[in-house]
């Protein structure tokens, strides 16, 4: 037989280390939240940045594009331009 001062050791042992386990994994997981949250974030402000980068680049072209002359009654339209524009715009 054990005694019964060994069984408290043994339990208290136990309960211990559930306990123990218990919290080390909630701080842990706080922590890995905390990551993926921060890595959301950041991957987001990256979207955003690339967003504006692309929207910038599609404005300047837009800009560029605004000497294209569309209608064929005007003397200064070139129908070579015109359908280099379609070509790259499609």
């Amino acid at each position: 037989m054990v005694s019964s001062t060994v069984n408290v050791v043994r339990y208290t042992a136990l309960v211990s280390g559930v306990a123990y386990g218990w919290y080390h994994r909630r701080t842990l997981q706080t922590a890995h939240d905390q990551h993926k949250l921060e890595h959301a974030v950041h991957h987001r402000e990256q979207l955003v940045a690339e967003a504006k980068d692309a929207w910038k680049k599609k404005q300047q072209s837009s800009i560029k594009d605004t000497t294209l002359v569309t209608d064929p009654e005007d003397p200064r339209f070139d129908l070579e331009k015109l359908i280099a524009h379609w070509e790259k715009s499609t």
